[in-house]
């Protein structure tokens, strides 16, 4: 038995509905003897009959009745279908993978749930790393988009601003410096300072910052991770220079004291990137354009 064709089921289950051949065809805008010709040959690969041909009309066999509960089943899978098509190509539905760097983990949460506030079916995977791991998520277009600082040098990609990110000096909020209301940059000469590793992006932003307001602290000691630097600081060990963005719920409940540098804080910039090779699907398209318009909405704001 060769399977039945949709259109044979079609044909099958119009007549039922209708009652005649003749009304079936036109709703099929087939001819009459085109639906006789494509229920004849549908019984004959099923081996049953699937309508008694009566004075009365036609009456819809056991067989019949399986043939247009089917017809049913896959016309409602055929309208779900494409109903997710619509929504897929309107970007109401799909999957958005965002990569971020690892000080941009504070606040990405934030904008992701307003995102999926208004975009329930459109499922998101956040991946965060430091910047290499970003950059070659990014260029394996195994991310749709990145938050970054800075644009890479080498891949090519398109980048639009979302807010201000600023970077402040730490202390421990009983730090010698942390009342005073003007602290000059050579007043960090005496002080230690911790830093990330050699090759880390924060320790290269940190000296070329710290360079240019002239500030020469002691190097004091190195450590692998903004959260350690953090803990760190708060146990007095040392000062540090890190994104407001690492370190404002800290400021806030009181666990750290940003120092009034002269020269800080330094306000760089929080892009939005993508690989200018990737082709963007409708739904990560409406998370770059949300990105745009309101990504810099859930920044943490910091009070000069």
């Amino acid at each position: 038995m060769r399977p039945p064709t949709f259109k044979q089921l079609q044909a099958a289950a119009r007549v039922a509905e209708l009652g005649t051949v003749t009304r079936a065809a036109e709703q099929l805008n087939l001819s009459p003897s085109a639906i006789s010709s494509t229920l004849k040959q549908l019984e004959e690969n099923l081996g049953l009959d699937l309508f008694e041909r009566t004075e009365d009309g036609f009456k819809v066999t056991t067989a019949g009745r399986e043939v247009i509960r089917a017809e049913a089943q896959i016309d409602a899978i055929i309208s779900e279908l494409t109903n997710r098509i619509g929504e897929l190509s309107g970007g109401h539905r799909g999957v958005v993978n965002l990569g971020v760097v690892s000080t941009a983990k504070y606040f990405a949460p934030f904008i992701l749930r307003a995102f999926q506030a208004g975009e329930p079916r459109i499922e998101l995977h956040l991946r965060v790393g430091n910047r290499e791991e970003i950059m070659s998520r990014l260029e394996d277009f195994t991310i749709d988009m990145a938050m970054i600082g800075r644009p890479p040098a080498h891949i090519e990609v398109e980048m639009e601003e979302v807010g201000p990110h600023p970077h402040v000096v730490i202390a421990a909020p009983d730090h010698r410096l942390a009342k005073h209301r003007h602290v000059s940059a050579s007043a960090l000469a005496q002080e230690t300072f911790l830093v990330r590793e050699p090759g880390s992006g924060t320790r290269m932003l940190t000296e070329r910052i710290l360079s240019q307001i002239g500030a020469a602290p002691q190097p004091g000691m190195e450590i692998s991770s903004n959260e350690t630097i953090k803990q760190a600081v708060m146990a007095g060990l040392g000062i540090s220079m890190l994104s407001y963005h690492t370190v404002a719920h800290e400021v806030q409940v009181g666990r750290l004291a940003i120092l009034r540098v002269e020269g800080t804080p330094v306000i760089r910039k929080w892009y939005i990137a993508r690989n200018k090779k990737k082709r963007l699907l409708p739904s990560p398209l409406r998370f770059w354009d949300f990105m745009k318009t309101n990504g810099g909405k859930y920044l943490p704001v910091l009070d000069t």
